[in-house]
């Protein structure tokens, strides 16, 4: 697999049927993948958590989440997985697209709830845990839904769909009062330019000063604002991404060792295969 098919599959993977905009599929961290690194997309997402803990990052905010915990992903917000060291995470995906939920005219729910929430101006929780009282009742949801999902009972989209809605219910009647200001507003927004420049150019060089620039920042205030709200540094998020493109490369490809690290922004081997056995604990030839 060569870096423009895998950047495709990467960028433009369909993670729902049309007809349908509705799919799940299990997950582990780090069997399948060590990270989810900082993204979003268009669709909402339930991140169910089945087995073990793990950190997870929504926006501003970081959970760590363990065996029952559920995470509400909206579409358009900044979100990761990552792996505690030393300990395993298993985890449902469970991914729709929100325009399954509306009508074809505006009506009373679309303009009341879910445009409200899709623009921010209604928060509601995206933690769900045992703590909350309408934790039981939220989980059964979830599981009927995934029971109809598995047996698949004729008319059983017409049952999902009125589950989602069920979802939304309690989400809202059990609403946050804040929403994000203005300034947080702005500062997602920047975040999301910077990681998506990530994401669509890890393979070229990316300097400080050049991102600086792109944000009209300065390079000493493009730092300090990437590590304060990202809690690391833009190098240290850089060469992960680029060391995580890599690992899936090596997976998934035939192509040489030196080739993949030159396609991931590396153009040096050596470092690359020492920031690779620092990230994983093995070299890329170990892992192959």
């Amino acid at each position: 697999m060569n870096l423009s098919e895998f950047q495709k599959y990467k960028e433009n993977k369909v993670h729902t049927d049309d007809s349908f905009p509705y799919n799940t599929y299990l997950c582990s961290i780090p069997l399948d993948f060590p990270s989810v690194p900082h993204h979003w997309h268009e669709e909402a997402e339930l991140i169910v958590i089945q087995k073990g803990s793990g950190i997870v990052h929504v926006n501003f905010n970081q959970y760590r989440v363990s065996a029952g915990s559920i995470i509400v992903v909206l579409p358009g917000h900044l979100h990761s997985i990552a792996e505690i060291p030393g300990m395993k995470m298993e985890y449902e995906n469970i991914l729709f697209r929100m325009d399954m939920l509306f009508s074809k005219s505006e009506d009373l729910c679309s303009r009341a709830f879910l445009t409200p929430i899709l623009h921010g101006t209604l928060r509601v929780n995206d933690h769900i845990h045992p703590g909350l009282n309408y934790y039981d009742e939220f989980s059964s949801i979830i599981r009927h839904m995934d029971q109809l999902c598995e047996q698949r009972p004729y008319g059983y989209q017409l049952a999902l769909k009125g589950s989602l809605f069920q979802l939304f219910f309690l989400l809202i009647s059990n609403r946050q009062p804040r929403t994000l200001t203005a300034s947080e507003e702005k500062t997602l927004q920047k975040l999301k330019f910077i990681i998506q420049y990530v994401h669509k150019h890890y393979q070229e060089t990316i300097a400080i000063d050049q991102m600086a620039e792109l944000c009209h920042y300065s390079s000493s205030h493009f730092m300090k604002f990437f590590r304060e709200h990202m809690k690391t540094s833009f190098v240290h998020y850089l060469n992960d991404y680029r060391l995580t493109m890599a690992h899936r490369m090596l997976a998934s490809s035939s192509d040489s060792i030196l080739m993949i690290a030159e396609q991931c922004g590396f153009d040096n081997l050596s470092y690359f295969n020492r920031l690779f056995k620092r990230k994983y604990g093995i070299t890329p030839k170990q892992l192959r």
